[in-house]
Formats: structure tokens, C-alpha cells, sequence
């Protein structure tokens, strides 16, 4: 891992877990490029996208190991309904359609773990469709630790 790795913001994805573990995966042997996220996750946390271009974060897996550091590419905010394919199948998570990609990440969305996040913030989750707000980051992998393949 490059040096000050220890000082840069994690980057989560999903809940430690199955899921986690199969983004993680993903994202080291080099499948997953692009992620997506609700724009109201990031205005609960005070985070404002587009100013994260250029930005590095440590991928941290389901138990907590700092296992690369990737650096984004590109950041847009869009409509759900306007995700296009290259997006979602640049996720790796093996999506061939947009309809595809849009329901495993409902699925995510709409999840107890996310609903009780979002409620541990104080704030109601989201209505889901095609006007709800998303984030969609492009990012490279500019280190990782080679024993975590």
C-alpha cells in the first residue's frame, strides 16, 4: 500500500457481509469500476459529490483489512431512471441490463440494514424511482495489497 494510505477516508461498500465481500472481490480483480450510491446518503453526511474527483480512498473488506486505495475518476449526479448500461455493467457485478443492475440495488435500497441506517440518522429513507437522485463515481485502483487477491 502506497505511503499515508493509514491517513485517507475509508470506502465502504454495502454492510460488512456476502455483499461486501463479493464488491470487494470485484473491485480487486479489476471488474468493478464504477459504483453508485443515493444522493440523500451523502447530504445526511454532509459530503458534496463532484468535489471527490481526484480523490483516494482506502477499500476497507468485511473485516475491517485496508485491502486498496482508489482514487475517483468521475462523479454525476443523474435521475435513477437515466443510469446507463455502460454504468451498471461497469459495477462488476455481472448486470447485462439496466433493469438488472436497478433491481439488486432496490433490493439494497430498500434493505433493513439500509432502512435502518437511514433512521439512525433521524432521517425517513428515500422514495425509490425514477426521480430519485443517485451519485455515479468512476474510480481506478491505484494500489492494493497484494495479499488480499
Amino acid at each position: 500500500m502506497p505511503d499515508g494510505w493509514e491517513l485517507l477516508p475509508e470506502g465502504l461498500y454495502a454492510f460488512p457481509g456476502p455483499l461486501r465481500d463479493r464488491l470487494v472481490s470485484a473491485i480487486l480483480a479489476g471488474a468493478k469500476r464504477t459504483t453508485t450510491g443515493l444522493l440523500a446518503e451523502l447530504e445526511l453526511e454532509d459530503e458534496v459529490t463532484g468535489d471527490d474527483v481526484g480523490a483516494c480512498e482506502v477499500v476497507v473488506d468485511s473485516q475491517g483489512r485496508a485491502v486498496a486505495v482508489t482514487r475517483t475518476t468521475a462523479a454525476r449526479v443523474v435521475r435513477l431512471g437515466d443510469v446507463t448500461l455502460e454504468h451498471a455493467v461497469a459495477e462488476g457485478e455481472g448486470h447485462t441490463s439496466v433493469a438488472q443492475w436497478r433491481a439488486g440495488h432496490e433490493r439494497f435500497w430498500r434493505s433493513d440494514e439500509e432502512t435502518a441506517w437511514f433512521r439512525e440518522q433521524g432521517a425517513e429513507p428515500p422514495v425509490i424511482d425514477d426521480d430519485t437522485r443517485v451519485v455515479c463515481w468512476r474510480f481506478k485502483v491505484e494500489a492494493q495489497d497484494p495479499a488480499a487477491r
